[in-house]
């Protein structure tokens, strides 16, 4: 089951897992405390100060572990990582979250706490952790927590939600059954349910909480009436493609109508929105550039000491940005100079021999991204959003794919939600797939979906993912 918050809908399960988590990282922190000076508060030096003002640092730590753990994909329905992945995930999350509380706690004086009650409250964090998360793998895919959901269809429409086949992407909702529509050429087999019986008798029989439309032709037999029943009856009713998105993350290009896209919600491009947007992209970019610098000369170097001090440092391509408009993008050099030097436009390829040494390296750690950050700051490019592809595949992608030119309603990004959730690919279908996850960010991007993008993409980095 999913609910709704700050427009986004979150898994309920994950949610009450951070609400838990966050609880227990607060309390850590006070327990740590006491074991520190021996369970007596009246021990501990200060006492009157630290202890009075003890729940800022408690809500300081937790908001520390919590970021960190985001930032791994530790909240993420979508993760799909075995036992030992999640396991150094979590470790590398909890190290981070140690060395920057630390750091916080020792910098600002206000804020010190001791290194041993932080060294013993993120022990507890991570004792709480385990057994948070072993408790959470065994009731998360329980059918309690699902969503009951009946689909009025059979044929091809509602083949995609019996086709849905990833575990993530079911983790919602339990599919009670499917009803054939009439006149449809029936494609499911399994789970047919009888008509006649009526849709409110249904789904006060097996208890749904959803019923999803998914006709192949609404023009014959649309069930307005009983519909209505159910609606009236508190059982929310919802179109095949609101839902597919709701639980897949992307828009399924091969169902998508223009109907749904000018009458639906999302598509925000309001005063306040690019406002947050762009405010967010200077504050950030300007951090990280700052940040980045050492690494940035470090590369260029690197640059310079394999192909020579005559060789270019910086790559600068033509990339379509935003309403469609070039611009040149730069990067740090990962190919040789000559890596195109017939002039024709080239697919990057997996293990593409083309890139040099240091550039593999850079490509991994993403580090030939780096000076993409000037486009940032010259208003080009902004932190999150679909990424910009060169003119002569976008013409030739717009040709085959419908609604290729719908991602450059907004501006293109250094990282993205299609980064997140598709891994790295350079051909027609990998282009089709990533459009589905480019379209649900611009129709559903906030400030909130950004930081949440942007904290998620330091799993990628750190792990070496998408490429």
């Amino acid at each position: 089951m999913r609910i709704r918050l700050f427009g986004h809908y979150v898994y309920l399960a994950v949610a009450l897992l951070f609400a838990a988590e966050a609880i227990m990282f607060f309390a850590a922190v006070y327990a740590a405390v006491l074991v520190r000076f021996h369970g007596s508060l009246g021990s501990i030096p200060d006492a009157p100060d630290l202890v009075g003002a003890l729940w800022p640092r408690a809500l300081l730590f937790s908001l520390i572990m919590l970021l960190s753990l985001l930032s791994f994909g530790l909240y993420s329905a979508r993760q799909r990582a075995r036992l030992t992945g999640l396991a150094a995930r979590l470790i590398l999350a909890v190290l981070m979250a140690f060395g920057v509380a630390s750091a916080l706690f020792y910098l600002v004086p206000y804020l010190w706490i001791g290194r041993g009650v932080v060294g013993l409250a993120t022990v507890g964090a991570l004792l709480g952790m385990v057994v948070s998360r072993s408790i959470f793998s065994r009731v998360v895919d329980e059918d309690v927590l699902k969503r009951r959901v009946l689909v009025y269809g059979a044929g091809k429409s509602a083949a995609a939600i019996a086709g849905i086949r990833r575990r993530a992407d079911r983790r919602g909702f339990l599919v009670v059954g499917y009803v054939p529509a009439a006149g449809e050429q029936r494609q499911v087999a399994d789970g047919l349910l009888d008509p006649r019986v009526g849709l409110a008798h249904l789904c006060s029989r097996l208890e749904v909480s959803e019923v999803v439309v998914a006709m192949d032709d609404r023009r014959r037999g649309f069930p307005i009436a009983e519909l209505l029943q159910c609606r009236l009856a508190g059982v929310d009713v919802t179109e095949q493609l609101t839902f597919l998105e709701r639980e897949t993350g992307r828009v399924r290009i091969d169902i998508l109508n223009p109907a749904w896209m000018i009458f639906g919600e999302g598509f925000r491009r309001d005063p306040i929105r690019l406002l947050t947007s762009r405010t967010l992209d200077l504050a950030a970019g300007l951090i990280v550039i700052t940040l980045a610098s050492p690494f940035m000369l470090c590369a260029a170097l690197a640059i310079k000491l394999e192909e020579g001090w005559c060789a270019p440092v910086l790559y600068r391509q033509r990339r379509v940005g935003l309403l469609g408009h070039p611009f040149w993008l730069l990067k740090f050099r990962s190919m040789r100079v000559d890596a195109e030097e017939d002039g024709q436009a080239q697919w990057a390829t997996k293990n593409d021999p083309r890139v040099t040494r240091v550039g593999a390296l850079m490509r991994k750690t993403r580090i030939d991204e780096l000076p993409q950050l000037l486009n940032v700051l010259l208003g080009q490019m902004s932190l999150v959003g679909p990424r910009p592809e060169r003119p002569e595949f976008v013409a030739d992608l717009a040709e085959r794919i419908p609604y290729y030119h719908e991602r450059h309603s907004v501006k293109p990004g250094i990282t993205g939600w299609a980064q997140l959730c598709y891994p790295y690919g350079s051909s027609e279908q990998d282009s089709l797939e990533k459009l589905q996850y480019d379209l649900y960010y611009v129709k559903n991007n906030t400030l909130l979906f950004d930081l949440t993008i942007l904290l998620q993409t330091a799993e990628v980095v750190f792990l070496g993912k998408g490429r």
